[in-house]
């Protein structure tokens, strides 16, 4: 009769624990692997064709992002109605309205959007065995009798026969019957990562490249 000891002892723990953990370094890969070519993809330039066909793609250039605003000069200054009545009196002054300029504004898109830095903060394997083991035995008994009786009458005289047939039949039947239930649930609980220090510098840098000036009048 199995014993549920020797039915777990026949799992594949190895695997069923060490497959998870190996598809969890994977996408952990592929989520490095993703926040690289959004940067490439979306915070730099492609290289030109030139470059290209020199063999020149190590060289990247920023994607900027162009605003234009209106950046005030000097401030309104309201009216001011004359008082002869003070001393000194003062005049009347009418208001000065406020002087404004267009700037222009060039953002490296890098720095306005948000990098995604996935990592894996939590795997958790849950396994449920249930083993159900029955050894059973079951024994059938048949016994069958057929009996049939005969008999002569006269005055003072009789005779009888008697005829009995009997049969009998036993079977047994045993064996082990066993029911095995198994779930396997994997929790992954990821999270948005710190950003690297070399990354963090770089948009320091990108930060600093951050221009205003005036815009150029048609």
């Amino acid at each position: 009769m199995p014993s549920p000891g020797q039915e777990l002892s026949s799992i594949d723990f190895e695997s069923m624990i060490g497959g998870p953990l190996v598809a969890v370094i994977n996408a952990q890969a592929q989520a490095a692997m993703s926040t690289v070519n959004f940067i490439k993809e979306v915070g730099f330039k492609k290289p030109s064709a030139e470059q290209e066909a020199g063999g020149d793609t190590s060289t990247e250039e920023p994607i900027y992002v162009s605003f234009k605003y209106p950046k005030e000069l000097s401030p309104y200054v309201p009216a001011v109605p004359a008082n002869p009545d003070a001393t000194p009196p003062i005049p009347a002054t009418p208001a000065v309205p406020a002087v404004y300029e267009t700037q222009e504004l060039k953002v490296p898109i890098l720095t306005i959007l948000p990098i995604p830095f996935i990592r894996i903060d939590l795997v958790t394997i849950d396994f449920n065995a249930k083993i159900n083991s029955v050894e059973y035995r079951k024994t059938n008994t048949d016994l069958k009798v057929n009996a049939s009786l005969e008999a002569k009458a006269g005055w003072l005289w009789g005779s009888a026969k008697l005829k009995v047939s009997t049969s009998f039949q036993r079977t047994t039947q045993q064996g082990n019957s066993v029911n095995r239930t198994y779930s396997l649930a994997i929790h992954v609980k990821a999270v948005q990562d710190e950003m690297p220090a070399g990354m963090e510098r770089m948009l320091g840098i990108l930060e600093g490249a951050i221009t205003s000036k005036p815009a150029a009048t048609a």
